[in-house]
């Protein structure tokens, strides 16, 4: 198991609106294929000890994607959403939903700074409601972001090396 490289900053925007953050060590073109690639999704996303699947992922405007997230006890957690927005290798507006939460949409809005040769990658989360926004910090999901940039991280410093 890796050690955590970095923690992401989160801020609190709004009632509303948190922002994640933090610098990969990748330039943002590297950064923006482990983010769009249906085959590099699984080697990042989500938590370590599961498993993840991609059942959809047409990175399209107005393209849908659904990953599915099986943990060691046999349970499956179903994501999805849309892209309302890509800007490559800059921008990423999608939807996202917890599909045990049906209802409860989360527009994410990706920024990939070059920072020459490292990539600031920025999150805003802009959430329906206040108690949409505290259930889900609640939720674990800041531990679980920076579990999953840590992947990133570890994903992207292989891809560097494979060249």
């Amino acid at each position: 198991m890796a050690t955590k490289s970095k923690e992401a900053t989160v801020k609190v925007l709004s009632d509303t609106q948190i922002e994640m953050s933090r610098i990969f060590d990748a330039p943002r073109e590297l950064v923006w294929k482990a983010m769009t690639d249906p085959n590099a999704i699984p080697k990042w996303w989500g938590l370590r000890n599961n498993k993840t699947v991609v059942d959809k992922m047409d990175v399209t405007v107005g393209g849908l994607w659904r990953y599915l997230e099986h943990d060691p006890e046999g349970n499956v957690h179903a994501f999805n959403g849309m892209y309302n927005e890509l800007v490559p290798p800059e921008r990423i507006v999608y939807t996202f939903e917890y599909e045990p939460m049906a209802g409860h949409v989360v527009i994410d809005s990706v920024t990939l700074e070059d920072l020459g040769g490292k990539t600031r990658v920025s999150v805003v989360s802009t959430f329906q409601s206040k108690e949409d926004l505290d259930g889900m910090m609640q939720s674990g999901m800041e531990a679980g972001a920076n579990e999953s940039w840590d992947r990133l991280e570890e994903l992207l410093a292989a891809m560097q090396k494979e060249g």
